[in-house]
């Protein structure tokens, strides 16, 4: 993701911080298993997602009115339960629930905050596949994070902006939205007919009618909830691929096409670069969306699944930014988001290595740069592996410190093991989720230095560390 500087945001939010934030537990009932928690313990967002099961696949159904911003949909949601449930919980934020199914019988179900808690009749036994529908409609709505931003599903002056970092996603579709439940997914999306509606993927069918349009996609690999998107807008599309063969899809507002048009046709160029850096291109199809959104909505970009998503027209540097998020935060993914520094250091860490590319600073010397600043100070607020609460995932220290953490990695190790490292560690962890702790293991095992201090002073270290490799 890249944030833009904050303004002030007047937009309602949806879900207030403080339900963000607050725990929803539930507790064991009775004999037929328990109630699945309405959290999964992560530490600065304790009431998103839920325990109990394991998501394998959404398929998701929209029929989006863009005049009166009313969409009805279907979500059919393919899980394992991972204890016997006697009932169990989906995130879902505003919207009307009409009905709820299990493996095709009718559930009963009820409401809380952003909790839809279903009770399927007779329970589900651990180790069962089971697969929940639910019908809803409504006027999807945006929210305000934690930092002040604006995400979920951004009304448009043609359609919607449609992201979800860290929570958003809740607000177009039920599921359990933490980034440590990865699945499949496929989207029907219909909208009117002069609409292009755009979702992660490939695109299987466009089919137009009279009045409206149907555009399904499908993403076969595993994907974090908070990267889905469904944008929908009159776009310029875009298809090609690159010279190795990568199908690649780029939809651009046409208010943003000129100020696009170089950065986005350095794509091909830029996959290409940074495969050879961090290993294959993980997944099957790449592209960009690149919205004309409104003034509230107060960052730039985030790294959607195969097509990440602008809120204007990006810069290179943002393209290879979120580009690098295809491996690291997309392909490998947080267990929690209190390690979202091995996305956006990883990010950041490419950016300086782009920038050393095209002739300009080597990363030691934007190390330097940023160490020897005693005037900008934020970089130093809160430790890079310890952001100490939900506002802090997007903050200064999770980038430039976080990249800074890298730099000295490098100096440590030197270039030939921390460069196997940059390969190493994505396809190690391919589609899977990580940690601090799994990527401290993973460099350790790749050399004798020992790397204790240096990950306790500059990933956990309070302030500004007063030594350097």
């Amino acid at each position: 993701m890249n944030r833009r500087p904050l303004r002030c945001c007047g937009a309602t939010a949806a879900l207030s911080v403080a339900l963000l934030l607050s725990s929803c537990t539930s507790a064991a009932v009775g004999t037929q298993g328990a109630a699945g928690s309405g959290g999964v313990g992560d530490p600065l967002f304790p009431a998103l997602g839920n325990g109990g099961y394991q998501v394998s696949h959404y398929g998701l159904d929209l029929d989006y009115d863009v005049k009166h911003r009313h969409l009805d949909a279907t979500a059919e949601i393919t899980a394992r339960a991972e204890q016997d449930l006697r009932s169990f919980k989906l995130d879902l934020q505003g919207l009307r629930v009409s009905a709820v199914r299990v493996d095709g019988e009718d559930a009963a179900f009820s409401r809380k905050g952003h909790k839809l808690t279903v009770t399927p009749e007779g329970g589900i036994a651990k180790g069962a596949r089971f697969r929940t529908t639910v019908d809803y409609g409504g006027t999807p709505q945006e929210m305000e994070d934690p930092d002040g931003s604006t995400e979920g599903w951004v009304k448009t002056a043609d359609g919607a902006f449609v992201s979800g970092e860290p929570a958003g996603a809740m607000t177009w579709f039920p599921g359990n939205n933490h980034p440590g439940d990865k699945a499949t997914y496929d989207f029907k999306i219909t909208v009117p007919r002069q609409y292009t509606a755009v979702a992660n993927g490939e695109l299987r069918s466009e089919k137009v009618s009279k009045d409206k349009a149907t555009f399904e996609w499908h993403n076969p690999q595993p994907m974090a909830s908070y990267l889905a998107t469904a944008t929908i807008g009159k776009f310029d599309v875009r298809t090609s691929r690159t010279p190795d063969g990568l199908p690649l899809y780029v939809a651009v507002d046409p208010a943003e096409a000129k100020a696009s048009k170089e950065p986005l046709e350095r794509l091909p160029e830029i996959i290409k670069w940074e495969s050879g850096l961090f290993g294959k291109y993980p997944f099957s199809s790449a592209g960009a969306i690149v919205d004309h959104t409104p003034e509230r909505v107060d960052w730039y970009a985030l790294e959607s699944q195969t097509k990440p998503v602008y809120a204007g027209a990006p810069d290179t540097v943002t393209v290879v930014h979120e580009m690098a998020h295809q491996w690291f935060g997309d392909s490998v993914t947080p267990k929690t988001w209190r390690d979202t520094w091995l996305n956006e250091g990883f990010a950041t860490y490419a950016e300086w290595l782009w920038e050393e590319h095209e002739g300009g600073k080597t990363p030691q010397q934007q190390f330097d740069a940023l160490y020897a600043d005693d005037e900008d100070n934020e970089r130093w607020d809160f430790p890079a592996g310890k952001p100490a609460a939900a506002k802090d995932v997007t903050a200064t220290p999770v980038y430039e410190r976080g990249a800074m953490v890298l730099q000295q990695l490098r100096k440590a190790v030197g270039d030939k093991t921390f460069f196997k490292i940059l390969k190493e560690w994505p396809a190690e962890y391919r589609y899977r989720n990580a940690d601090s702790k799994d990527f401290i293991a993973f460099c350790q095992a790749r050399t004798d230095v020992d790397l204790t201090d240096l990950f306790d002073d500059w990933l956990y270290g309070k302030g500004k560390p007063d030594w350097e490799y």
